[in-house]
């Protein structure tokens, strides 16, 4: 009999400190072919020392820097994104360029610098094709890039409808349907007719239950049928959708609220983040980190999702980022403001009977 999570107690442990970037850290990238065919774990990191680091793991479970990628953006490194076969790397920065990156003969080189955007780019993010790159900006714009061969990148669209200032752009999982949030207080949907001509079909706002302030990140669960959103408003908001053929003959399947996470950060929620078994982890201004996961047995009065650890003074300043990694494993790291990154293992313990 397998135990539920109600009979296991759970702590979220610190592995390790990451220390080499000399500003805050802004985002965190997992590569998606860590842990695969023996593969050793990979992720990147971005700060406003206006530097990218590659961080890999050794045999004896450390993590250590094996790649800078400088002198390349001449300010801050808002995002970064691996393509979904790990080969190519892209970064966003504050100078209003989107670089991409690839390992060649052992380095990293830039292959190709994305320009367009009027001013800061806040976030990038790879469609689950490898095909698409999504980029969006202060300018209140989101972008869609087509990747051509002989690294070549066109911007096939340029979305127009948020009002403010967009914070992250993220691809659906398995669709090419793209997702949006912005300071506006919004998360729009965009998707394509069929005939490259992209629009959005969905905005999710207050008066859908939305949010009350700025949206700054959003992820999905492993299936893609759940999104979470967190916000300026101290909440963090779990969606579904009732089909994942959610552009078809038939129409737009829409996304709806299913339920509010609130009362365990009192200070801006800056990102979240849903692992593949199904936990969300949330960092917030409050230097803390949640891991929360469904309530499988809730009662109509009681909530879907319930806090399974709280790690307070997870760093000593915000927590700007925290990702999940694609190995059974399920580490955990996370990003600070405190110019560091840390390694976390969540851990089980049974309760005492």
């Amino acid at each position: 009999m397998t135990e539920s999570i109600e009979d296991t107690a759970v702590e979220l442990r610190e592995i390790e400190r990451l220390e080499g970037h000399t500003d805050r850290v802004w985002s965190l990238a997992w590569n998606p072919t860590s842990g695969v065919r023996g593969n050793p774990a990979v992720f990147a990191s971005c700060s406003g020392d206006k530097t990218v680091r590659i961080w890999e793991q050794s045999p004896s479970g450390a993590f250590k820097c094996k790649f800078v990628l400088e002198e390349t953006h001449t300010r801050t490194v808002r995002s970064c994104a691996w393509s979904p076969s790990g080969k190519m790397l892209a970064t966003a920065s504050f100078d209003a360029t989107t670089a991409v990156w690839q390992n060649i003969g052992g380095d990293y080189e830039c292959i190709s610098t994305l320009e367009g955007h009027e001013n800061e780019v806040k976030s990038v993010s790879w469609s689950a094709s490898g095909a698409l790159i999504a980029t969006c900006s202060r300018d209140k714009s989101v972008w869609i890039w087509e990747v051509e061969p002989g690294n070549e990148f066109e911007c096939v669209a340029v979305l127009q409808g948020h009002t403010q200032d967009v914070k992250m752009a993220l691809w659906h999982p398995e669709l090419e349907v793209l997702f949006s949030c912005s300071y506006d207080n919004t998360v729009k949907i965009w998707a394509d007719d069929g005939d490259d001509d992209w629009s959005c079909v969905q905005t999710l706002n207050e008066s859908c239950n939305g949010h009350t302030s700025t949206v700054w990140s959003l992820s999905f669960n492993n299936e893609g049928d759940k999104m979470v959103t967190c916000s300026d408003d101290l909440t963090i908001k779990v969606w579904g959708t009732d089909g994942l053929i959610m552009i078809s003959g038939d129409g737009y399947v829409p996304w709806r609220h299913l339920c509010t996470i609130s009362g365990h950060h009192n200070r801006t929620i800056f990102s979240v983040h849903w692992s593949r078994d199904d936990m969300i982890a949330s960092g917030a201004a409050d230097d803390a980190i949640r891991i929360f996961a469904g309530n499988k047995d809730a009662q109509d009065d009681e909530p879907m999702y319930k806090l399974l650890t709280n790690k307070g003074k997870a760093h000593e300043m915000d927590v700007n980022c925290v990702q999940w990694s694609p190995m059974a494993n399920q580490l955990l790291a996370s990003a600070s403001d405190d110019g560091t990154i840390k390694i976390w293992k969540l851990e089980s313990r049974t309760k005492m009977q």
